[in-house]
């Protein structure tokens, strides 16, 4: 009984890199490092339709499945599960959306399923933009990519990616180019609460999108000291990483930084997120700063 307002289309399937593998070790799913490995998208597309309107829009969704490949000398050595690790940590990956982060294996697996969906989106957009665009100047122009909360915020290196390795830009430009075309709404208030993954994971899974956000951070911080000399307590708050034992990457920043326009979800949420939530990004960039709610246009990505 399959959805009938769900439209597969496998034709548009997207391929998503991983900078490591999956193996089943004393029945234990476990990461392989050293070993990358892809997984595929594939789109589902579900019309979205208002009593009246006279336009249909498109929710486009994904579902992870693994490339054909298939371990026969692990099946033939009986590790039956262990021959088909790869499928079934492709299917698990969107199996459940915000998957339980309670335990470290929930928190990994929530951590690849951001990454994958915005990757898909971000892979999907720029094929769609380049059907009728040949210069990339035009990108933000033609395209408005909202980030919702921080879920998304590894768009920031995935498009910086997109621009640097595959469309050949310099960091510059790039840099430009990402910032007019993303946009950030945040949800969330309390300073504790906001989004941060473990550098470690980044090493592991994404290396090439550590590389970016340690430039970009680079950058940043030599801005601030610029703008505001001696104050080191601001340097290290603004700053997209969080050191200690167990360094982390604070994905609320990222978001704000690689963003043209940061909001909240009502005025007085705005108006907190500027005075307190994020004081000292707001004094910094005061012209990214918005007091009016997300009004999202039907030509904007949502993520």
């Amino acid at each position: 009984r399959p959805d009938p307002w769900e439209i597969a289309r496998p034709q548009e399937q997207v391929e998503i890199k991983l900078g490591c593998s999956f193996e089943v070790r004393g029945g234990t799913l476990a990461v392989v490092t050293g070993r990358p490995s892809s997984l595929l998208g594939i789109p589902f597309d579900r019309p979205v339709v208002g009593y009246g309107g006279k336009t249909i829009n498109t929710l486009r969704l994904w579902a992870a499945a693994a490339p054909d490949v298939f371990d026969f000398q692990a099946f033939s050595a009986g590790e039956f599960v262990g021959a088909l690790a790869e499928r079934l940590t492709a299917e698990s990956l969107t199996r459940v959306l915000y998957p339980d982060d309670s335990t470290s294996l929930g928190q990994g697996l929530r951590f690849v399923q951001e990454y994958f969906l915005v990757s898909c989106s971000l892979a999907d957009l720029v094929r769609r933009f380049r059907r009728s665009n040949a210069d990339w100047n035009a990108l933000p122009d033609k395209v408005a990519i909202q980030l919702n909360d921080t879920h998304p915020s590894l768009a920031v290196p995935e498009l910086m990616r997109i621009l640097l390795d595959e469309a050949q830009l310099g960091w510059d430009l790039a840099w430009i180019l990402t910032q007019r075309t993303l946009a950030y709404t945040n949800h969330t208030l309390l300073p504790e609460a906001l989004e941060k993954w473990p550098l470690r994971w980044f090493e592991l899974l994404l290396p090439r999108h550590l590389e970016i956000i340690l430039e970009i951070n680079s950058l940043l911080l030599a801005e601030v000291r610029a703008r505001f000399p001696g104050d080191e307590g601001r340097v290290q708050r603004v700053s997209l990483v969080e050191e200690g034992g167990d360094r982390k990457i604070r994905m609320a920043n990222l978001a704000i930084v690689g963003s043209h326009s940061t909001n909240g979800v009502a005025a007085i949420h705005s108006d907190l997120l500027r005075t307190v939530t994020v004081k000292d990004l707001a004094e910094t960039f005061p012209e990214r700063f918005s007091n009016k709610t997300n009004g999202v246009t039907p030509r904007r990505w949502l993520l």
